[in-house]
């Protein structure tokens, strides 16, 4: 059978995915004693059990100045700032996205705007926010909503604007307004694609996340990870990463389950 043709099971994908997985982690565990055989006191691969202990004072020992558990204390910070860039990115990105797509006049009108402002890089924005903002809250969670919601605007205005011309046509026939018709039309098949729009989005949210709390933050994961570079603790640096990606896999996660269950006809569309 040629493998373009072949099924994987569940059982199956899930070894063909740990494989490379488990393949990275040993590779890595063997080049870390390799150089701790030649220097004890490398700093570059620390070895599991060291990992392990650095890790474990920030999980279970309160800090002495704050007396927070610094790990949860950063995972909560980097989740909320998250969480609210994200839900700003994907409200904004259906209202304007519905309008932009399912309405001729307002698509003339915005596009040129919608598409300058895409192509500037989110980073370079950074300064100007935190002169607008102030190095609070606000321009952390504006980076994010900066960062992602011109790609999931314009991403979801495409999509609406090539839904079948037949679809809009029997609407208006049978009498639908055009408020109408963006809620009976064009918002059912819009929400299943906005899900894979945030999920797409997920990575550069992370990127624009880490690189706000790297240069102002006083708690966060990206900030714990900028703070102890200084020190080369990568015993530190290597689990935080790793945290971030474990996040990010279970955010994806969530998404995509939420769209296959809310939304199971437009993923056998798709088969």
């Amino acid at each position: 059978m040629r493998w373009v043709n072949r099924r994987i099971g569940r059982g199956q994908a899930l070894l063909l995915g740990g494989l490379p997985l488990a393949l990275v982690v040993l590779g890595y565990v063997v080049a870390a004693a390799a150089r701790h055989a030649e220097n004890p006191a490398d700093k570059i691969l620390p070895l599991p059990g060291a990992m392990a202990s650095a890790m474990a004072a920030l999980l279970f020992e309160p800090d002495p100045l704050s007396g927070e558990l610094l790990f949860w204390a950063d995972t909560l910070a980097s989740l909320s700032r998250l969480g609210i860039g994200l839900g700003i990115a994907t409200l904004s990105a259906l209202l304007a996205g519905l309008m932009l797509g399912a309405l001729p006049p307002v698509r003339a009108f915005f596009s040129p705007l919608v598409t300058a402002i895409a192509v500037i890089p989110p980073i370079a924005l950074l300064p100007i926010l935190f002169i607008i903002f102030g190095l609070g809250e606000t321009a952390k969670v504006a980076l994010i909503v900066v960062g992602i919601t011109p790609f999931m605007l314009r991403d979801l205005a495409g999509h609406i604007s090539a839904l079948p011309r037949e679809q809009m046509v029997k609407a208006l026939t049978l009498g639908a307004s055009s408020w109408q018709l963006l809620l009976r039309v064009a918002l059912p098949q819009a929400l299943p694609r906005l899900i894979e729009e945030l999920r797409l989005s997920l990575g550069p949210a992370w990127v624009f996340l880490i690189s706000a709390e790297a240069i102002a933050a006083d708690v966060g994961l990206g900030y714990r990870i900028f703070l102890v570079r200084r020190y080369l603790a990568m015993d530190v640096i290597i689990p935080y990463v790793g945290w971030i990606a474990l996040l990010a896999v279970a955010m994806d996660f969530v998404l995509s389950r939420t769209s296959r269950l809310a939304f199971g006809w437009a993923h056998k569309a798709r088969r």
